[in-house]
């Protein structure tokens, strides 16, 4: 996992590239315009192959369930790929103007199962405090210190290691926090306005309207048997983007005054490099690291940032297969500055 910045010039042509991270921001600057064509192209080639990969899968039931469950896969990509569409219109990243962000992200929250105000609320949290171990909590996957769980009590241990587990938090958990949580996110809607909670209440109606119309389409029993496992698969895939992105062991978290917002986005964020067409699908998601220190750049001008500037391709990139050694990771180590294994961990 490399993360050391080369000076020099880059493709380019930019010479005496910079070595903090805040010196990056006027860099990226220049990639933050979007189209508007393109993004609504974007919006179109992921929604119809969405609806269509879903109707798929309602017609194959009459064939076998296991043809359901294997279009479900494709389908589950689609529709991290539509949250990935909320997520930038969440940062304002998608479209020019504010109001058509929002309101694109409103409809596709009702497609994710996620109140998009409350949830846009939640995330910008999540960046303005990504990697500070002061405030913690919000949007973010809850880790402990070695120090920390080495007070907590037996029972409290057991909770811990329970969430942290690969099948409570890629499995069990991420369906339970779409279906169920979203439909009233206490976390999210913590200290919120009138616009976060009529954001639960919007999408909870859009959501009864919508699947309401699809269960007088298809029958209640064939929606449930074609929605749950998209929304599984989906939910699934979307934690471990975030978790990868996040929880590797030589990210950074720190304690104020230490902690600098900008160096926490570079350094605190992967770029998770993935085979093939995955990066499409993912909408380049996993050029975190970028997306941290200037989250107004549009999903598809990312890649430009790498072409332009190879060294940060370099900057704790994670192979795929780099990438399931994380899933180990449990502890932040204060005196080792990593994240550790509880095997690793020395409890004092």
């Amino acid at each position: 996992m490399a993360h050391t910045l080369a000076s020099g010039a880059s493709a380019s042509g930019t010479s005496a590239q910079p070595q903090k991270a805040r010196d990056w921001i006027e860099i990226l600057q220049r990639y933050r315009h979007p189209d508007p064509a393109r993004s609504t192209f974007e919006v179109f080639i992921t929604l119809v192959p969405f609806i269509a990969l879903w109707a798929a899968a309602w017609a194959a039931l009459d064939i076998g369930y296991w043809l359901t469950l294997l279009i479900a896969v494709p389908a589950a990509f689609f529709l991290v790929r539509l949250f990935l569409i909320q997520h930038d219109c969440g940062h304002g990243a998608l479209f020019r103007k504010k109001l058509t962000n929002d309101w694109v992200g409103r409809a596709m929250g009702v497609l994710t199962l996620t109140p998009y105000d409350a949830w846009k609320r939640s995330h910008a949290i999540h960046h303005a405090t990504h990697g500070s171990l002061d405030d913690r909590g919000t949007g973010d996957i809850d880790t402990l210190t070695v120090r920390e769980y080495a007070a907590l009590s037996p029972f409290r241990r057991f909770l811990y290691r329970t969430y942290r587990h690969p099948i409570v938090l890629f499995g069990i958990g991420p369906p339970l926090l779409f279906m169920i949580q979203h439909r009233l996110p206490f976390s999210m809607l913590r200290g919120a306005d009138w616009r976060s909670w009529a954001s639960v209440i919007g999408t909870n109606a859009g959501l009864l309207v919508l699947g309401g119309l699809v269960i007088w389409l298809v029958g209640w029993k064939a929606f449930l048997a074609v929605q749950l496992p998209i929304v599984a698969i989906g939910s699934s895939i979307g934690v471990w983007l975030f978790y990868i992105q996040h929880q590797f062991e030589d990210t950074i978290w720190a304690e104020k005054p230490e902690w600098n917002v900008h160096e926490a986005a570079l350094h605190g964020s992967s770029h998770y490099d993935l085979p093939g067409f995955l990066p499409w699908l993912t909408a380049n998601i996993g050029v975190h690291h970028v997306h941290h220190l200037y989250s107004r750049i549009p999903y598809y001008n990312l890649p430009k940032v790498l072409k332009d500037f190879p060294e940060l391709a370099e900057v704790h990139r994670i192979t795929l297969w780099e990438s399931f050694k994380c899933v180990k990771l449990r502890l932040w180590d204060e005196k080792e500055r990593r994240l550790v294994s509880l095997s690793e961990a020395v409890l004092a």
